[in-house]
């Protein structure tokens, strides 16, 4: 193509554009307008659900760092494979009985499909396409899977544990996910959780919690008297990146949740979403960092990770209304809940291998908590109402189907496939041959 004719073909263009923007009703009288807000509304929705995707490698570095050597492999296998299954369940179970004809308690027990008719016949009117939609709610259910299998690892068995994920991803999430974003009795009580503290986190974690519980501490981890004998992840540099991709995958997580991107009004939600997000996380970091060095005499990497973590789930429930002070506060007391809860639950002889039920639900709780202090439309009544109530369902279902799977198939290794490590036991493979015993170096 010919360079002046190229410039003067974009300039044009460009000039196009400027009109559309500066006069309104140029847009409306050209009928772009509900297609533009079409357009990107479904890009947030595609481009979020791609980032919040990427927290699944997120968590599978973040585990696989904090699991001693010999579990890595299946730490790994578990992420994937947990990512798989539930975008499998969402779409044959999981997507209808959250948001389809939805009675309150419960939605249409039924297949998924997409319906984009009315706009391929050009009525935009829907918002966003259909598949859009559905992939982004998909990407959140493994999140909630994660966290109960970073709770578990190192001694729980392959097989039961992705039973028990078919079950959560398929229908515990999508049931109490009924009762508020598929617009159900809480989301009529007036419960707020704008991208999940409580729906997605604390429910993960009271999942993990009852497994843990009713799995047992892995050998050697409590003693007679009541000691912590502590044993270190494989890989710190591993677990702080896959800290790092979780902070980044948190941005479509919280931002996407604003469930639109066709209004200036939309992009600058997206914005403060996305700054109050970050800076909840600083928050969290500082405040575990600060609060290990007094009580410890030293810095733990690990609680300044987990501090991260527990900063942007506590401000997940309501992202969109503090200012920037503010979501540094919240993440901050998320991140000291964390040193707190983490060696409470110690003390409990609940075995959690990286933190995970201290970080979600904890910190959920706190974060759900929050939101009336920075929303006026919300209560602490109606909060606290739907903590219980999740909390409640999902402990009770949950603990059926470990104890279900329990005395049926069994959920635990052996004492000797724990002590050889899940990877050579279950796999036949290592992470980390060169380190095995008898290997030799060249």
């Amino acid at each position: 193509m010919n360079i002046s004719i190229k410039k003067t073909g974009l300039a044009a263009l460009a000039g196009t554009a400027l009109l559309a923007i500066a006069s309104p009703a140029f847009a409306q009288d050209a009928g772009v307008s509900a297609e533009t807000q079409y357009i990107l509304n479904s890009f947030s929705f595609l481009f979020s659900g791609a980032l919040v995707m990427w927290m699944a490698a997120g968590f599978a570095m973040l585990e696989s760092g904090l699991v001693r050597t010999k579990n890595v492999s299946t730490i790994l296998l578990k992420n994937i494979s947990l990512f798989a299954v539930a975008g499998i369940m969402y779409y044959l179970i999981g997507y209808n009985l959250m948001y389809m004809d939805v009675t309150g308690w419960i939605g249409s027990l039924s297949l998924w499909s997409a319906d984009d008719a009315a706009a391929l016949a050009g009525d935009f009117s829907g918002g966003y396409s259909a598949t859009s939609d559905w992939f982004f709610q998909m990407v959140f259910v493994a999140t909630a899977a994660s966290i109960v299998s970073g709770t578990v690892a190192e001694r729980i068995k392959l097989w039961p544990f992705m039973i028990f994920v078919v079950v959560l991803t398929g229908v515990l999430y999508p049931i109490t996910g009924s009762w508020t974003w598929g617009g159900g009795w809480l989301s009529e009580m007036g419960f707020a959780d704008f991208a999940g503290s409580t729906i997605v986190h604390s429910v993960g974690g009271w999942a993990a919690l009852t497994g843990a519980i009713i799995l047992g501490a892995r050998k050697g981890k409590y003693g007679e008297d009541g000691s912590v004998h502590p044993m270190p992840g494989s890989n710190l540099p591993l677990a702080t990146l896959g800290t790092f991709v979780l902070w980044l995958g948190w941005f479509g997580f919280n931002g996407g949740s604003q469930l639109a991107m066709g209004t200036g009004a939309d992009v600058i939600a997206i914005a403060n979403i996305y700054g109050n997000t970050s800076m909840a996380a600083a928050g969290g970091v500082v405040a575990a960092a600060i609060l290990t060095q007094i009580l410890y005499k030293k810095v733990d990497l690990t609680m300044a990770l987990n501090g991260a973590l527990a900063g942007l789930v506590s401000i997940t429930a309501g992202p969109d209304t503090p200012t920037i002070g503010s979501a540094i506060i919240i993440g901050a007391i998320g991140g000291v809940l964390v040193v707190v809860a983490v060696p409470l639950l110690d003390k409990l002889k609940i075995d959690d291998v990286v933190g995970a039920v201290s970080v979600h639900l904890v910190a959920g709780i706190w974060g759900t908590l929050a939101v009336p202090f920075t929303n006026d439309g919300a209560s602490f009544g109606v909060q606290l109402t739907g903590i219980v109530a999740m909390g409640a369902f999902t402990i009770v279902a949950s603990s059926i189907v470990w104890l279900v799977l329990k005395f049926t198939v069994g959920i635990r290794l052996s004492e000797e496939d724990e002590h050889i490590g899940s990877d050579a036991a279950e796999l036949g493979l290592e992470a980390y041959p060169e380190f095995g015993k008898g290997s030799q170096r060249f």
